[in-house]
Order: structure tokens, then C-alpha cells, then sequence
């Protein structure tokens, strides 16, 4: 297993590329497009957290002195602003009360304790709370999302149906525990996912269709 999920990383990396992510100015920055990322794609957010940087509201105490209603109107761009307000506000009054509005003390705290922390997080669940630790700081979490999912049943490596925990769980078992590679990783499998591995895929074009032949998988046709 350790073999072929590293293959498909190289083979991954070797004709994408590097993918840079997550993109943010600073800690906090990669902080609010984690939350805000939530069932939009990137393009929206960028607008929602440029217009929060031209009003200089890019900090915590920034975003903490905003109303509800400014702050919604502020990542409107982002989609559903007012549940996603909500839910920056949610973050930051837990930062304050448990880290006293520091991020240098949340991401020096135990990780398992971070995680529990953040899942306890009205609006924040795994992926979100993962995608936090991993890219705000660079803690060894692997970040599960749809398109991990999608890929990786259609290659058979998971069920379609099979919880989060056991997903990620295919991943830090198998991989060693680098944040940089899990970065890397999931970023790379994100650009598969938009590019090739759809809900109707584009097999013929695509890195890993050499994974399903090696395998004998058959090719999809449509999602599953």
C-alpha cells in the first residue's frame, strides 16, 4: 500500500507539478479560507478575502471588531456570508477564550488537543479543522475532501461510503508523517479531481489512469 500511494504521488507530482498551496499572506489568512472555502470554490473566496485585506481586516482583532452584518457583507463574495460570518466569529471567540486570541499559543498546544478543540467548533468539522492544522500550521494532518474520495474508490483503495477517520487513516498509516508531503499530496489531488477525475471522468487524458490498468480496474464512466 505504502508503494502505490507514493507511485501515484510521483506520478502525480512529476507531470503537475508543484501546487503551492494553500495560498495566504499569513497564518490567519490561510485561517479564513479554510472556512470560508466551505462549499464554494476558490475563485469566490479570493474575492472575499481580497476585499477583507483592502479594509485592513485581515487580523483577529480586525475581524473581532466587525458586526456580523459588516463581516457577512465583507466575504458576501464567498457565498452563503452569513452562515460563514457565523462562523468566523464562532472561530475567533474560541481562539480568544481558549488561547487568549493568540495563534502562536493554538498551534503550539498538543495537535490531538487542537483537533478536539476545533471540532468542538460551531461551523468547523474535520476537513475544515484538518485543512487548519496542516496549512496554517504545518502540523502532519492529512486533509480528506470529496475529490480524495471520489479518486481513491474509483481505484479502488477506499469504499465510496467509508467514514472520514478511515480515509485519512489510509493515508497516515501508510505515509511517512511529513507535512510538506501531505500538503503536496492533497493539493495535487485536488487539480486531478477538477481537471480529470469528475463526476463524469476524463480518463483518457488523465496521470493515474495507469494506476487503474496496472490493477485492472476497469475505467469509470460516470461517478461513483
Amino acid at each position: 500500500m505504502r508503494r502505490r500511494l507514493l507511485s501515484i504521488y510521483h506520478r502525480l507530482y512529476g507531470q503537475l507539478g508543484p501546487q503551492g498551496w494553500w495560498p495566504g499572506r499569513s497564518r490567519f489568512e490561510v485561517i479564513v479560507g479554510a472556512i470560508l472555502t466551505q462549499n464554494t470554490n476558490w475563485g469566490n473566496v479570493e474575492k472575499a478575502i481580497r476585499r477583507l485585506r483592502q479594509e485592513k481586516m485581515l487580523s483577529p482583532s480586525a475581524i473581532s471588531a466587525l458586526s456580523r452584518r459588516r463581516l457577512a457583507a465583507l466575504i458576501r463574495p464567498a457565498g452563503t456570508f452569513a452562515v460563514k460570518a457565523g462562523r468566523l466569529q464562532n472561530f475567533l471567540a474560541f481562539l480568544r477564550k481558549r488561547y487568549g486570541g493568540s495563534l502562536r499559543r493554538l498551534f503550539q498546544d498538543e495537535p490531538a488537543r487542537i483537533r478536539e478543540a476545533l471540532l468542538q467548533v460551531s461551523g468547523i468539522g474535520p476537513e475544515t479543522a484538518d485543512s487548519i492544522l496542516l496549512y496554517a500550521g504545518n502540523i502532519p494532518v492529512f486533509v480528506v475532501d470529496a475529490y480524495t474520495r471520489r479518486i481513491f474508490s474509483r481505484h479502488r483503495l477506499i469504499s465510496h461510503q467509508a467514514p472520514y477517520h478511515e480515509v485519512q487513516a489510509l493515508f497516515m498509516n501508510h505515509l511517512p508523517r511529513d507535512a510538506q508531503l501531505y500538503n503536496e499530496y492533497h493539493a495535487l489531488l485536488v487539480a486531478v479531481g477538477k481537471e480529470y477525475c469528475r463526476s463524469i471522468p476524463r480518463c483518457d487524458t488523465c496521470p493515474l489512469r495507469w494506476d487503474l490498468e496496472h490493477h485492472g480496474i476497469p475505467l469509470p464512466v460516470k461517478d461513483s
